[in-house]
């Protein structure tokens, strides 16, 4: 949106992020956490992760929500630019951020809850106008929501090993499916096995980049051409995970 002051701004905000990150799994990016029966890494210091949260969620509350809802550029930018109606979400089947902006309030920790999801209190963010701004206020909320989520999981997290140990995994001769709500929306994924087989016979992931992309055909429509890089953009499309 040519907001260069709040773009730094926001990779500063990342910055703390990823410091989190490091000292939660020992890694800016590749974090490498999850596992067959568990996680590999220990928490050891939830007081520190929880000391950031806290910190990152009042400087985002305090600067960056505010901005993003009275700033004039923010507002002359991206309000009306690239509307998406609520109906036109739904025909499109768009999901996450890209859906809730337009009035559609499905997120599957809510809907269909998974891991400990169940056991949190958050609140869905859900915006009617389905334009640029909705999209952006969407995911901001949506990071205050986190930080909420976050205090929870500390707080909740059980003593134990973090792991099962070295048992060896049996997998049937089957199909099993399974979806969890991603930054950018659900991912839908399923794996085929064949039996007395090391390795899977499918595997198929569908991302939301995926079933968001076809929309900004409409979203343009009427738009400027110089609208049109700020439009797909809202989407925050992960072009890697189409073109596979």
């Amino acid at each position: 949106m040519g907001f260069k002051t709040m773009f730094m701004a926001c990779f500063a905000y990342r910055e703390k992020v990823m410091d989190m990150l490091q000292a939660i799994s020992g890694n800016r990016v590749n974090y490498s956490m999850n596992r067959l029966g568990g996680v590999n890494r220990d928490i050891a210091d939830p007081g520190l992760i929880l000391e950031m949260v806290n910190r990152l969620e009042n400087e985002i509350a305090r600067e960056l929500v505010p901005v993003f809802t009275t700033s004039f550029t923010a507002k002359s930018r991206c309000a009306g630019v690239g509307v998406l109606t609520h109906e036109k979400a739904i025909s499109c089947g768009v999901v996450g951020p890209t859906a809730r902006a337009s009035g559609v309030p499905q997120d599957l920790r809510r809907a269909a809850p998974y891991a400990a999801y169940a056991e949190m209190e958050f609140d869905v963010p859900v915006e009617t106008a389905g334009d640029v701004r909705a999209r952006l206020l969407v995911r901001a909320h949506e990071i205050l929501q986190s930080c909420r989520i976050l205090r929870q999981a500390l707080a909740k997290l059980p003593p134990g090993d973090i792991a099962c140990g070295e048992t060896k995994f049996v997998f049937p001769t089957a199909s099993a499916i399974s979806r969890v709500e991603a930054p950018r929306g659900e991912v839908f994924y399923t794996v085929s096995w064949k039996q007395n087989s090391r390795m899977p016979s499918r595997v198929r992931v569908r991302t939301p980049t995926y079933v968001n992309m076809p929309a900004i055909r409409w979203m343009v429509q009427g738009a400027r051409v110089a609208d049109a890089p700020l439009i797909q953009a809202s989407i925050d499309p992960c072009y890697s995970y189409t073109d596979r």
